[in-house]
């Protein structure tokens, strides 16, 4: 099936996290040629090593299939959870009592189970709801007798051993990085990873402490790593535009988020992520069972395809699959059918760019010329705008707005190339470091033309830094006509 589905060219990009149904070179070339371009590690499964081992993997696998992808080390967080049963799992009656025991260090059963996170009796009061593996058991707080919480099940089912543990409303104390994750930091900078991204923050202070982190580790590589905030907890939402001012981006991660503020919630809130995200010219990635039922079927409900495309109309930059990709069983399929889903919904957006400039000052001059090279690229019908960049900076203002027009970015460093592949309507390409400006735009031209993007007289738009090579430089719109 798969040599016969033709990649697709949308804008919207598919993040991809690697797990042991992908976990071989051949296998995530296909996924990286059907236009995923991010994989994402995720740090709560694995070791250091093996981390090392799939970090190389990704940057031999996009080497081969000529595309450079970003990779994201999703940090684990605080292990909120119960602990291990006798039996590896119980069965909860609605009704019955059930302790939380902050102390206990025998396997779990009927009527107790210890917990990992040791600080659980001092947040909450009698009257609390937790909600268990994702919200699917619920127990109320009866009362706190000292490392042991008391409750009443009132919704049951069967728990297992380590799921989750949310406080409805939000509440929890536990910080959000770990020191397994600080040692997860100095792994994920030995590989350069292009993204870091942080598990339940609670405000900027979090984020600005996990930069401050991966900029040490990765001091001895010159690297600096985009900081991605993930937005699971309630406490955060009031805080949204402090945590986007301290990060470089942030996932909507809905599934421990929909816990602790209920499912009917999130529609809404991530809209509203979405969109203060574009409005701080952050990036955007929306998460969490996308595609759920292709773990294990073929195809997706028609509920997840409107998912999706919804995500991708209301103007996300990514969309992430999990365990899709991880450890279903159709891997492949489920990127294939995503890439087919975003571009379906992006050839029905509307753009709107007027509305968006509408009102706008822009006091920076290289802003200035990138919503120039936008409009006026968008006003003559242009084929593509092309950046040359050192920063991104310039691609990723004009990825803000929504254009049919493709973008190219252009730059000699590919750290800023990898870090591009997560910009909706962006595709980054290399250029040589030596060039001087125009023998830089005739590269760019050559570009384009190998790629069937323009031919002899077509018209496209070229944004550049005089002198070339300055981060933030950019200070010159041409308008071309290929030759």
């Amino acid at each position: 099936m798969s040599q016969q589905v033709r990649p697709s060219r949308h804008a919207t990009k598919i993040v991809a996290t690697l797990g042991p149904a992908s976990n071989t070179p051949e296998l995530l070339e296909q996924m990286i040629t059907y236009k995923v371009s991010v994989v994402r590690l995720n740090f709560s499964h694995g070791t250091a090593q093996d981390h090392i081992a799939r970090a190389a993997m990704v940057r031999e696998a996009a080497k081969r299939s000529g595309r450079e992808v970003a990779i994201m080390a999703d940090l684990q967080g605080p292990k909120i959870r119960v602990g291990k049963f006798a039996g590896g799992k119980i069965l909860l009656e609605s009704g019955a009592r059930f302790v939380l025991d902050a102390s206990r260090t025998e396997l779990g059963d009927i009527d107790a189970v210890g917990l990992d996170y040791k600080d659980l009796p001092r947040d909450v009061k009698p009257g609390d709801r937790l909600l268990l593996n994702d919200g699917l058991i619920v127990l109320t707080v009866d009362g706190v007798k000292g490392d042991a919480v008391h409750t009443t099940v009132r919704m049951g089912g069967e728990l297992s051993n380590n799921k989750g543990i949310n406080k409805q409303g939000g509440g929890l104390t536990a910080p959000a990085l770990t020191l397994k994750d600080m040692e997860d930091i100095k792994t994920a900078m030995s590989f350069q990873a292009d993204y870091v991204a942080v598990s339940f923050p609670k405000n900027g202070t979090d984020m600005e402490m996990a930069r401050q982190l991966c900029n040490v580790a990765a001091a001895e590589f010159g690297h600096k790593p985009g900081m991605i905030a993930k937005i699971e907890r309630a406490e955060a939402i009031p805080r949204l535009e402090e945590i986007l001012s301290a990060s470089d981006g942030i996932m909507v991660a809905r599934g421990d988020l929909a816990v602790e503020v209920g499912n009917a919630a999130v529609p809404a809130l991530q809209k509203k992520m979405i969109r203060m995200a574009r409005e701080m010219d952050k990036v955007v990635i929306t998460a969490t069972q996308m595609m759920e039922s292709m773990i294990t079927n073929p195809v997706p409900t028609r509920a997840e395809v409107s998912d999706v495309a919804n995500a991708v109309l209301d103007g996300t930059d990514a969309v992430m699959l999990s365990a899709e990709t991880a450890s279903g069983r159709y891997p492949l399929e489920t990127v294939q059918e995503m890439s087919r889903i975003c571009e379906a919904a992006e050839a029905a957006a509307d753009p709107q760019l007027d509305a968006d400039f509408s009102g706008q000052n822009y006091a920076r001059i290289d802003q200035s010329i990138a919503m120039g090279a936008l409009f006026t690229a968008t006003r003559l019908g242009a084929k593509a705008i092309v950046a040359l960049t050192e920063s991104g900076s310039t691609p990723l203002w004009m990825s803000r707005h929504r254009a049919h027009i493709p973008m190219y970015a252009l730059t000699s460093r590919l750290a800023t190339q990898r870090r591009m592949a997560l910009y909706r309507n962006v595709r980054p390409l290399l250029m040589d470091s030596e060039s001087d400006r125009d023998t830089a735009l005739e590269q760019a031209e050559a570009h384009l033309k190998k790629r069937g993007i323009v031919q002899t007289g077509d018209v496209y738009a070229i944004t550049c830094g005089e002198p070339m090579g300055a981060p933030g430089g950019t200070n010159m719109l041409k308008i071309c006509r290929a030759a």
